[in-house]
């Protein structure tokens, strides 16, 4: 049986697009809009733009918080991308501290003060462990970003992905079931595709 993966729909995400990467390298995605669907899913991908408080009470609203939660505890495999990562971790302090899912215990930032703020571009990521999301990926690959608050892990053992922008951030962030990136693999060119390969391989359990 084909795997299936599903993108979650909170109203906040550029769906289009990562649905699109996936069809790209040959992976069924739909994106779900139903917290009560997303357990259909054998993978599970959790998009996001805009703010984290806005995002954080969309979530809720909907009843996703507690279906993601449900879904982790699955022991199925999610990628959150750029503020899907960030929603991961237990809190964000953008216009004042806002809770998070609480899956990755950490901070979320701001981005210092001496760099251009939103981090709009390409930027290298170095590799800072061995992982299945970037097999085919080597270190120093270049991939895009937009953002102006970044992750910070209270372990770094939860860091596999690290980037420079006025300080070395968790540009990645992951393990066992649960992964994230602070760029979009879907607006990164063939390296990009390559992470959503890859997970799509995770999920499938197919190495």
């Amino acid at each position: 049986m084909t795997s299936r993966i599903g993108i979650a729909d909170y109203g906040m995400g550029n769906l289009r697009s990562v649905e699109k990467g996936f069809e790209k390298v040959g992976i069924s995605a739909e994106i779900c809009t139903r917290p009560e669907g997303l357990g259909d899913y054998d993978g599970l991908v959790l998009p996001g733009v805009g703010a984290f408080g806005d995002a954080m009470e969309n979530l809720k609203g909907m009843g996703m918080a507690d279906a993601l939660i449900d879904y982790i505890n699955s022991g199925r495999q999610l990628l959150g991308i750029c503020l899907g990562m960030q929603l991961l971790f237990t809190f964000s302090e953008e216009h004042g501290r806002s809770e998070g899912l609480g899956v990755i215990p950490g901070s979320v930032v701001r981005l210092p003060g001496r760099v251009k703020v939103p981090h709009i571009g390409w930027n290298v990521m170095d590799r800072a462990q061995d992982v299945s999301l970037f097999e085919g990926v080597s270190s120093g690959s270049r991939f895009y970003f937009v953002h102006s608050f970044y992750c910070q892990p209270d372990d770094e053992a939860w860091t596999v992905g690290t980037t420079q922008y006025g300080v070395e951030f968790a540009s990645a962030a992951g393990a066992g079931n649960v992964w994230g990136v602070q760029f979009h693999p879907e607006k990164s060119s063939l390296l990009g595709l390559e992470i959503l390969r890859n997970f799509g391989r995770m999920v499938t359990g197919v190495s």
